[in-house]
């Protein structure tokens, strides 16, 4: 049995669990627990089994996937981790779907938090200069052609400290006083994912880019990067179509997702 066979016979027991509570047709799935979701869902993808616009929140995920291989840690219960399958749009341009997911978080937060929310690139989602949310996109290719996204994203909900992360994390709770019922939440989120999504299908490249940026963490400010051995501090000036971060200093500068560290 391959890798994906593995998956999917993991996956089909926690599905059959959660269609006994499952309302036929709704397209939001509650994983009690699961590895990931990012897993699960491109089992399901793999097996042609979910239509487009289909959601799947764990309770309890235990092998969360972050950015570059790092793994995304959430007490079970108290914060969203979810993924979302899509079929790509502007495929010329494949960081456009990730743009408008990280617009679908940032629209999610900023609907409940007065403080300031900004999307760090390269999908992110910053409360002040704190962390509340992430994104990790995964695709599914076939014969070469683009057939799936999944969009896994994961929300500090309703935890209330991180540690030694404390300095760089926040959530929901923190930044609003209250806690949250998270599987509402969820919902509401994966309302706003999808339609940034429709939004971004129907919207021009500049224009998607363009909303973007405009909610850019850290824009037109001074910042000290790490690439390499090498710090330097530049000025943030946008994201272009490919999805590389544009600085200036001395000269202007562009960096592919993991080239740089944020200092």
């Amino acid at each position: 049995m391959n890798i994906f066979g593995a998956m999917f016979t993991k996956s089909m027991h926690l599905f059959a669990e959660t269609f006994a509570n499952h309302t036929p047709g709704d397209p939001f799935i509650i994983l009690s627990e699961v590895d990931s979701t990012n897993n699960y869902a491109m089992a399901k993808l793999h097996a042609n089994a979910v239509p487009a616009g289909t959601c799947f929140q764990a309770v309890s995920q235990t092998a969360g996937k972050g950015q570059r291989g790092r793994q995304w840690q959430a007490r079970p219960g108290e914060n969203i981790t979810m993924s979302v399958c899509l079929h790509p749009v502007h495929p010329s341009f494949p960081f456009l779907l990730s743009a408008g997911m990280a617009l679908g978080c940032y629209d999610f937060i900023k609907e409940y938090v007065s403080e300031p929310v900004a999307i760090k690139w390269p999908n992110d989602v910053y409360v002040n200069d704190r962390k509340a949310a992430g994104i990790l996109i995964e695709n599914l290719f076939r014969g070469g052609a683009w057939e799936w996204a999944v969009a896994g994203t994961g929300v500090n909900v309703n935890q209330a400290g991180f540690g030694e992360l404390s300095a760089r994390a926040t959530s929901l709770a923190i930044a609003t006083g209250h806690d949250f019922d998270v599987t509402a939440a969820a919902r509401r989120l994966h309302r706003h994912l999808v339609a940034r999504h429709e939004w971004v299908a129907q919207s021009t490249p500049d224009g998607i880019l363009s909303a973007y940026n405009a909610v850019l963490y850290r824009k037109n400010e001074t910042v000290r990067l790490k690439k390499d051995s090498a710090v330097f501090s530049t000025v943030i000036r946008e994201v272009n179509i490919q999805g590389e971060l544009v600085t200036r200093d001395a000269l202007e500068r562009t960096f592919r997702v993991g080239e740089i560290q944020f200092l």
